[in-house]
């Protein structure tokens, strides 16, 4: 029989008991949050229908769909290539959802991507969103509640920018870019950062704009030769555009309620350069970026009133934001933000020699029945063996019951990172076990 060679396919990874202790008790935070914040679960296909997807994202975001197929089946269907897509239809579909709507929805999701350092072509977003509100005290709740999330998880240093798709429309209608021509500049002006100034006109001149129309985007948005301008620099020259005054009101609007939110100014702040690359915005867009490492944005969302509308007659304000699992890890791993955990187990019960196994399996029992994570060591091999067998693993504590405690109504609780060993009173094991690793969590 041919062996067939164990691999993944690129992009794609197996997430091991190691790493999947530290992504439980990311997401253990992230969604107690969420919970905290009045969202509720809710749950889509990994598949959707392609008429469902397709026309919502762009043409160059929609080249990263998989397209899922089974013989002989007569209905197309794609991954679902985010989460608000789905939402959206959900709303449609069950027109009777009490408004607004606020759901969650932590979930794999599938772009056929370059992978790279950060990005996957498989991995996990964690959405929060509220439909069925125009106020921008929704926005401003997302912000917080991204905010509340990053603080939980312990950063420190991270920057949640926000921007508005109406400012950056007016912006391209003062500038005289015809409107088929939008996409262009939004992706122009995100490579900023990239590419710079010069980079940044050299793209606009690619993207088929004339020379005057350049110069007056880039003169209103950096008026300083890189240094960007602020909102009320905008205010004036751009008086005359309604969409963008409605984009520059709200953006101060969302910014005054912060405060009383509990948004420290130091995490947050307006860039008028930050695009987010999705056709579906309109509004409120917002990311959060940390500068070490240097991996991207770990959170991105906005307020995307008009997708809800695709799929039915009666359309829906909405906004939110997806929080990045994979990137939040890695970050996490590299600035090592997480205590050391590699796997579930608390106690390993031990089993002395054959005559001994009822009892250790008794002890097993009543451990588990009060609330300890415990395992128990198939065979009899000598105590250094099991003893190693949960170093190994990163199993803290081990209960032994050896002929002179069975005999004694005691048990021997040993901590392994300490090596220190004690006896207790079988009636006392539990509650002493649990001090023990609180005292560790502490």
């Amino acid at each position: 029989m041919e062996v067939i060679e164990p691999r993944l396919p690129k992009g794609m990874r197996d997430i091991l008991p190691k790493q999947m202790v530290l992504r439980q008790r990311i997401l253990g935070i992230v969604e107690q949050t969420f919970a905290e914040y009045g969202f509720e679960p809710l749950i889509t296909p990994a598949a959707e229908l392609t008429e469902i997807l397709l026309g919502k994202y762009g043409a160059d975001a929609e080249k990263l769909i998989f397209f899922v197929q089974h013989p002989g089946g007569k209905e197309e269907l794609a991954l679902r290539y985010d989460l608000s897509v789905p939402l959206s239809r959900v709303v449609a579909q069950y027109p009777d959802l009490p408004k607004p709507f606020r759901r969650y929805q932590i979930a794999p999701v599938w772009r056929a991507e370059r992978p790279q350092r950060g990005r996957y072509r498989e991995f996990w977003q964690c959405d929060a969103d509220i439909v069925g509100s125009a106020s921008m005290l929704a926005d401003a709740e997302i912000v917080a509640l991204i905010h509340a999330v990053l603080r939980r998880l312990g950063f420190e240093q991270f920057t949640t920018v926000i921007n508005n798709r109406k400012l950056l429309t007016g912006i391209g209608q003062y500038s005289g870019v015809p409107e088929a021509r939008l996409p262009q500049l939004y992706r122009a002006i995100d490579k900023m950062d990239k590419i710079g100034l010069d980079g940044v006109r050299k793209e606009l001149r690619r993207g088929r704009l004339d020379e005057r129309t350049v110069d007056r985007l880039c003169e209103l948005l950096w008026p300083a030769g890189g240094e960007q301008a602020t909102l009320d620099d905008l205010r004036s020259p751009l008086a005359d555009y309604p969409q963008a005054m409605e984009g520059i009101a709200e953006l101060e609007e969302l910014l005054s309620y912060l405060p009383e939110l509990g948004v420290e100014s130091d995490f947050c702040r307006v860039d008028l350069a930050m695009v987010r690359g999705l056709d579906y915005y309109t509004g409120p867009i917002y990311e959060t970026l940390v500068e070490k490492p240097k991996i991207g944005s770990i959170t991105g969302g906005g307020r995307f009133d008009g997708l809800v509308g695709r799929f039915s007659t009666q359309g829906f304000p909405a906004t939110g934001t997806t929080i990045g699992l994979e990137r939040i890890i890695d970050v996490m791993e590299e600035l090592k933000m997480f205590p050391a955990a590699e796997t579930l187990v608390e106690v390993l019960v031990t089993v002395f020699e054959p005559s001994l196994l009822p009892e250790s399996l008794k002890l097993l029992t009543e451990l588990r029945s009060a609330g300890l994570r415990c395992e128990l060591y198939y065979g009899t091999d000598p105590l250094g063996t099991q003893i190693r067998y949960a170093l190994k693993k990163g199993i803290p504590l081990l209960a032994i019951l050896g002929p002179d405690e069975v005999g004694a109504g005691l048990v021997a609780v040993r901590e392994l990172a300490s090596k220190s060993q004690t006896q207790v009173a079988r009636a006392d094991v539990a509650a002493a076990l649990r001090e023990l690793l609180d005292g560790q969590a502490a």
